[in-house]
């Protein structure tokens, strides 16, 4: 696996994945979401101009898309561009919370190829989920469950973002996941959009992050889409998966309105690439703009090279690090070897970036009781 984590760190001809944000649009208004999606953006892709990007998408072979929001089913055009990218060859995989996914939508989606479906859910119980997803989404998601089991749909996932409060129930969401016949995937929690706000209220402790590590060794079939290879400085024994940041070299993002990201956690205009309605579109984006080639080039290990876990950890999440205040080439803010702890302590108060998508409708986000 090193020599091919070694050739992907200098990027390949497309993204393995690319993440599309189809619309910030939203009827919840989660406390860690990453683009602090609620309102539309009057700016989003047309019909037509998403059409022509899923069409480069397929002449360069994209493997599959990654659509997300916001809540991607609010967007009138959703079947028509789901249809379009699988007509094309062009795979998808969409994230829901579940309440547009009524039992007839589901016999809809269960007779398309190419397509998979990630139910969004962040706690076993209503009382751990609804803390952060709002009141009423869990029940939401389990109906949204049930349509696609009762519409035979196949294996869904159930993709859970990783807490403090949630990590007691990592049995229980396992056991959620296959009694439906589902796959469990686990990511991380990053401190960008409405997550700044909540992210020390709600980053797992050291102590969970060794729980996570031993539990994800225990259990090779849960994904987790490379989020935890921070956590490989705990043990000999690496997690499963490329444990490389991709950005910009085997995934990227692009938002509602057509700006490329090198990173899907990181909306901000330092990691913003350029525009798909401009000359050369996605494609010239992705194999010439200076910042993912900037990004492909070899990485110091910087202040993480005294550590000696640099292999193995590769310094950790660009994301976290980026909107915790901390350089690039420092240890990252849950180092498991407390390194980022000590460089947050230098971190001036007031003085971190602030992610430049902020979509969040005019009322008051809480993060509300949690047990």
């Amino acid at each position: 696996m090193t020599g091919l984590t070694e050739e992907l760190k200098l990027g390949l001809d497309a993204p393995i994945c690319l993440t599309w944000e189809l619309t910030y649009a939203c009827n919840l208004a989660c406390v860690h979401c990453l683009s602090s999606s609620g309102r539309r953006d009057s700016r989003e892709l047309s019909t037509a101009e998403a059409k022509a990007l899923i069409d480069q998408m397929a002449a360069m072979q994209v493997f599959y898309v990654n659509i997300g929001g916001g809540e991607p089913m609010l967007r009138p055009d959703f079947f028509e561009l789901v249809g379009y990218a699988t007509s094309k060859g062009v795979g998808v995989k969409f994230s829901t919370n579940g309440s547009r996914l009524t039992p007839q939508r589901a016999v809809e989606l269960a007779a398309m190829d190419y397509l998979d479906i990630q139910i969004s859910l962040d706690g076993a119980d209503a009382a751990t989920n609804d803390a952060v997803r709002g009141a009423g989404s869990f029940q939401t998601a389990v109906a949204a469950m049930d349509a696609l089991a009762d519409a035979q749909f196949g294996p869904f996932k159930i993709s859970v973002v990783v807490t403090r409060h949630n990590i007691p129930q990592l049995d229980a969401f396992k056991n959620l996941a296959d009694g439906y016949g589902a796959e469990l995937r686990l990511t991380r929690l990053r401190p960008a959009g409405r997550g700044a706000d909540t992210w020390t209220e709600l980053h797992p402790l050291a102590d969970q992050q060794v729980t996570l590590y031993h539990w994800l060794l225990a259990h090779p079939d849960v994904l987790t889409g490379d989020s935890f290879f921070h956590l490989n400085a705990l043990g000999d024994d690496p997690l499963p998966g490329l444990n490389l940041c991709g950005a910009g070299r085997v995934v990227c993002l692009v938002d509602p309105i057509g700006d490329v990201y090198a990173c899907p956690f990181v909306l901000h205009d330092e990691f913003k690439a350029g525009n798909v309605r401009a000359t050369g579109g996605f494609e010239e984006i992705w194999r010439h703009c200076d910042l993912f080639t900037d990004l492909r080039q070899p990485q110091s290990a910087g202040a993480c090279a005294s550590c000696g876990q640099f292999d193995a950890c590769q310094g950790g999440c660009m994301a976290a690090k980026f909107f915790t205040g901390l350089p690039l080439d420092g240890p990252d803010p849950e180092c498991v070897a407390g390194h980022g702890e000590t460089s947050l302590a230098s971190v001036t108060p007031g003085a971190l970036p602030a992610s430049t998508s902020n979509h969040s409708k005019p009322v008051a986000v809480s993060l509300g009781p949690t047990r």
